[in-house]
């Protein structure tokens, strides 16, 4: 993996573990020589990854969408211009593809709505076969559990396939959802299997 897309929030929680984690995320994927294809921000979750990668001298991809591009945050605009490679396209769907395009898989920590967005698509891509990659849920401090409980509803009633029921890689510790999304084998897409089999 020579670039992760890391999906997580633009907010700045009052509980500091969540930036800390997001610094630290950015951190680790520097030393491993992983590159970060994120948001594009300079602030919140997103601003601690980018600011903790560029430290390391990790390369740091930005894709923000022109709208959010020259918007005012606190302190002035929320376009985080220190990245290695910051790109402005039109809207959220090119910033989708454009994390499709430039990453080896995907990295989902703490967020919000936009952050649900992005992951729910990179699952949904990888069973219709858009996409072969790895797709990590980082549960730090249980913040996702209730999600992994509902994705496990979604398979004991029937509306997650057999062949899909892995794509979401869950773990509470960095190196052991690193270590599983490098060693991940692509499952059998929708777009591949016989009628009989959907």
């Amino acid at each position: 993996m020579k670039r992760l897309a890391v999906y997580c929030g633009s907010a700045s929680p009052a509980d500091p573990r969540y930036l800390e984690l997001a610094h630290t995320v950015g951190v680790e994927l520097a030393k491993r020589g992983i590159g970060v294809v994120y948001g594009g921000g300079r602030l919140g979750l997103m601003g601690a990854v980018a600011k903790g990668a560029l430290e390391q001298g990790g390369e740091v991809i930005g894709v923000i969408p022109e709208a959010l591009a020259g918007a005012a945050g606190r302190g002035g605009e929320v376009a985080n211009h220190d990245c290695t490679q910051l790109h402005i396209v039109a809207d959220m769907h090119e910033r989708k593809a454009a994390f499709t395009r430039l990453s080896d898989g995907f990295l989902t920590i703490p967020g919000g709505v936009g952050t649900m967005d992005e992951l729910w698509e990179a699952v949904s891509w990888a069973q219709l076969g858009y996409h072969a990659k790895p797709v990590g849920l980082l549960n730090a401090f249980g913040f996702y559990d209730h999600l992994i409980a509902f994705n496990s509803q979604m398979i004991a009633t029937g509306f997650v396939r057999p062949a899909h029921q892995g794509i979401i890689m869950a773990e509470s510790e960095l190196d052991l959802l690193l270590a599983r999304m490098a060693a991940h084998e692509p499952h059998t897409p929708i777009f591949a299997m016989k009628s009989s089999e959907l």
